[in-house]
């Protein structure tokens, strides 16, 4: 089959397009055939080895998993003996085990869900990990509710989008942060307030919030408490620090340590993709309540390119790679 390779890290050139052998699912996996993957910017992290720490997990000299991307989209080609959900044939989206960037992948059985009904599979590829995550910082973590004022910043990249979407979904008013150029998509998703980081500090204005979900980091964690309301929380979600040893890991490290001694300082949270979570994003999905954004689609041939695009930080939405 074809697949995206790495062998090594380093700029998104290092992936190369190979014939390599198809995965074999374990018994309590699913082997898919892939339509659609998606990349986000935990794949250009995977891509380049950085932060260094990172390579504890992934390997110390070259990556582990030689294939990139974890979203995926498709159809049931095999099943492991011990899957009931799934059958040959079924149309699904989760997250992969084996690299989704290939004309198949394994993914375990609690990992993908039935593709929702009116979604193409380029668009359900674009749901998994953002989505869960998205989900997991304004619902779990964020514990928003009716009437709340919450504030997205990073609201028009990959996690934003739908955070905006699910804060309106559960009756929020929405504080839009974003760049100038995607103020106009921040008010389609249902954004009640934007504001344009290149004009504006949020954490300057007289305005209070129940919650800020930072997808950013680009302000001091302090600065970002005080634009809170008395109850008010901060909850970070990852970031963009170009540290070469610890990157975002630091900033997450420094608001664990915040919350131990401040109320409204939130701890970063983990989210990964459950079938259950993403039953709940087809339920806003099917209620018109949530829709994916997708910024630029690729063949697989041009995953580098896909890759390299993530690298820049600058995607709306999401990047798609359609096979």
């Amino acid at each position: 089959m074809r697949a995206i390779v790495q062998h090594e890290y380093g700029p998104p050139d290092a992936l190369r397009l190979e014939d390599v052998a198809k995965p074999v699912p374990k018994d309590d996996q699913v082997l898919v055939r892939v339509e659609a993957a998606a990349i986000h910017v935990g794949d250009w992290f995977l891509t380049q080895g950085v932060p260094y720490i990172m390579r504890l997990g992934t390997g110390l000299r070259k990556p582990r998993k030689r294939v990139p991307g974890f979203d995926v989209a498709g159809r049931v080609e095999a099943v492991g003996k011990d899957v009931t959900t799934f059958a040959e044939g079924d149309e699904v989206f989760g997250e992969a085990s084996s690299g989704s960037c290939a004309d198949f992948a394994t993914a375990a059985e609690d990992k993908l869900a039935l593709k929702p009904a009116d979604l193409t599979f380029e668009q359900s590829a674009a749901v998994p990990v953002s989505g869960v995550t998205a989900l997991r910082g304004i619902r779990d973590s964020g514990k928003v509710e009716q009437g709340q004022k919450v504030l997205v910043n990073g609201a028009t990249g990959g996690v934003g989008v739908y955070a905006v979407q699910i804060a309106k979904a559960l009756g929020a008013e929405v504080t839009a942060v974003c760049s100038t150029d995607n103020l106009d998509l921040a008010r389609s998703l249902g954004a009640d307030h934007v504001v344009d980081y290149t004009r504006e500090d949020f954490t300057k204005s007289a305005q209070r919030y129940d919650l800020i979900l930072d997808n950013v980091g680009n302000r001091p964690l302090a600065e970002c408490r005080r634009a809170l309301t008395d109850n008010g929380v901060h909850i970070p979600n990852s970031g963009r620090s170009q540290g070469r040893w610890v990157g975002p890991l630091g900033r997450m490290s420094k608001a664990a340590l915040g919350s131990v001694v401040s109320r409204n300082q939130g701890r970063p949270y983990y989210s990964p993709v459950k079938r259950q979570e993403l039953l709940d994003l087809t339920a806003f999905i099917e209620s018109g309540s949530l829709t994916p954004v997708i910024d630029r689609t690729y063949p697989l041939a041009e995953t580098p390119a896909a890759m390299e695009y993530v690298g820049l930080g600058h995607v709306a939405g999401k990047t798609v790679i359609a096979l």
